[in-house]
């Protein structure tokens, strides 16, 4: 019987998952992307090539590997079409590629929408991507969303648009802004319909038939736990939950087909975007990192916010998801940093606490508790073995699994995918 295995990251997006699934991919049947949309994006680095996915599981690469665009994800199909077009010039046109006819549409005006909502936040902007997925979550759970099913029904795909156009155009009425033409819009989506049908199926039904089958299956999330619209820092969060407890809703699965979960943490940590970010730091060290990490964002380019890793983050999302591995990504770009630092807990009103308050202005009170740890110098880029780490790395990585409680099954030293050390078998 083959595994069913998850991959979630574990701080606030950008941990390096695109590369864990893209190496995992290589013993795995099928690659299934759960949630989000094209606000998130996956970096891969493989035969001296960068490919940057917003859309595409990370399986797109390997022509032997099914991979599912599942039904909890909000597809942008202008988006996912230019995605395969970039593929296609670069060489990759060999895939299996399904998607979801229950996945939901980021349509033009969701776009529209979520600028407007950030400018009429003002300062309590959340920082979206501004690509529309909050505003087709929203359309979903509203009953007015349109599916990717839809877009193949001519007949009924008029009236179910012109709907949803008269919800959006009363919120651009109110503020002055352009009306959307419905029919305008049911033109262009119908023939995107086209492009897009041999791609389309219930991918439930044939997830669970490779499940029945003994196919070994991956699925990915976009984002990290902390950005869970359940157990993230609401409202700094993302419009869906990027957690292990999300697949079985987010791709037709039952709870109990679930046979690992699987960490993906930096061994620091970053943000983008508001929030609280309680490790957070700013001087030449956070600088170095940003630099030698390349932490800017692959969707928005916008630099990422630097921290020391945060125990109590890896910690709460343990809890959340039921890790059974982690992997520790970007361990080279610590290199040359002479003391790191690990938060074990927070100080909330002057009591020390181990978990993540609730309460985002409780959580916004919390100051670090920090145990110091000696760097290393030494270059580990081309090392194979755990034991060919410097003996401070080592310690580094065995002070995560101490507090952790959970073993490292690997760890990155390098964006390339022979740049991976496999301590545990996942696959």
């Amino acid at each position: 019987m083959g595994k069913r295995v998850v991959v979630v990251g574990t701080q606030w997006g950008d941990e390096g998952k695109g590369k864990i699934t893209d190496y995992l991919a290589n013993k795995a049947d099928v690659v299934v992307r759960s949630q989000g949309g094209n606000n998130a994006g996956h970096t891969i680095f493989f035969n001296d090539n960068k490919y940057a996915l917003h859309l595409i599981p990370s399986g797109v690469f390997n022509p032997n590997i099914k991979n599912i665009m599942a039904n909890g994800m909000v597809i942008n199909p202008k988006a996912l079409i230019q995605e395969l077009e970039e593929l296609k010039q670069k060489g990759i046109t060999d895939f299996k590629l399904y998607i979801s006819n229950r996945a939901h549409v980021v349509m033009p005006y969701h776009i529209e929408l979520d600028e407007l909502f950030e400018t009429l936040k003002g300062e309590d902007a959340v920082g979206t991507t501004k690509k529309g997925i909050g505003p087709a979550y929203s359309d979903k759970v509203s009953r007015i969303g349109i599916r990717i099913g839809d877009l193949l029904k001519k007949e009924t795909l008029k009236a179910k648009i012109d709907t949803s156009v008269r919800f959006a155009n009363i919120l651009f009425k109110s503020q002055n802004k352009k009306l959307f033409d419905s029919e305008a819009i049911y033109q262009e989506f119908v023939q995107i319909g086209e492009v897009l049908k041999p791609y389309v199926c219930d991918t439930s039904k044939l997830l669970n038939d490779e499940i029945d089958s003994g196919k070994n299956i991956l699925f990915e999330g976009a984002q990290g736990t902390m950005l869970c619209i359940e157990h993230g820092t609401y409202p700094y969060v993302t419009s869906s939950s990027p957690t292990a407890a999300s697949i079985p809703l987010n791709t037709g699965i039952a709870p109990t087909l679930i046979t690992d979960v699987f960490g993906v943490t930096k061994a620091y940590t970053t943000r983008v975007g508001g929030g609280v970010f309680a490790t957070e730091f700013e001087d030449e060290t956070a600088r170095r990192i940003r630099t030698i990490g390349h932490e800017y964002g692959t969707t928005t380019k916008r630099p990422r916010r630097i921290g020391w890793l945060d125990m109590v983050v890896l910690k709460h999302v343990k809890r959340i998801n039921g890790l059974t591995g982690i992997g520790v990504m970007l361990l080279d770009v610590l290199t040359g940093i002479e003391y790191l630092k690990i938060c074990t807990g927070y100080l909330l009103n002057g009591e020390e606490i181990d978990y993540v308050p609730a309460e985002y202005e409780d959580y916004r009170n919390c100051l670090p508790i920090y145990e110091v740890y000696p760097g290393w110098t030494e270059d580990i880029t081309q090392v194979k073995s755990f034991e060919e780490l410097p003996e401070n790395c080592q310690n580094y990585l065995k002070a995560i699994e101490h507090h952790l409680g959970v073993k490292v099954t690997l760890f990155s030293v390098g964006p390339d995918r022979n740049q991976t050390v496999t301590l545990n078998t996942i696959f």
